[in-house]
């Protein structure tokens, strides 16, 4: 199967606010808007929003907004974005910058909608990690 596309879709109560934020705080662009769906494009990168409750959303899974999700944003500067998002904007973390062993320096906030987004720089890991990449 030849994949052209791939990309998550985040079920929420609230598309607008939900968009404006991606859109806002990390400088995606729509490329489709509806009162129910938005398609967002940053460079190759696409995210889009979708009414929990529309109706292409099989009956049985209608109403579930999103939950249980952790959505990885790979920067080249986490120190800047951490200072843009949270010291000079209005974000407050839900786990505070820090350097991991596994190699990474990341924060996490949390979206409108309860998505966790965790903002990061890979870093080198210390010696007990770096065997452990491929």
């Amino acid at each position: 199967m030849p994949l052209k596309s791939s990309y998550p879709v985040l079920m929420t109560r609230d598309v607008a606010i939900v968009a404006d934020f991606y859109r806002t705080r990390f400088g995606f662009e729509t490329t489709f808007e509806a009162d129910w769906y938005v398609s967002l494009r940053r460079d190759t990168w696409e995210l889009a929003v979708l009414n929990c409750d529309h109706e292409t959303i099989p009956a049985g899974h209608r109403g579930r907004a999103a939950t249980g999700i952790l959505l990885n944003l790979e920067v080249d500067d986490v120190d800047a974005e951490y200072q843009r998002l949270v010291v000079d904007g209005s974000l407050t973390p839900t786990l505070d910058i820090r350097t991991e062993d596994f190699g990474q320096r990341h924060f996490i906030i949390e979206g409108p909608d309860g998505v966790l987004i965790d903002v990061i720089t890979n870093t080198e890991p210390t010696s007990e990690y770096a065997t452990s990449y491929q």
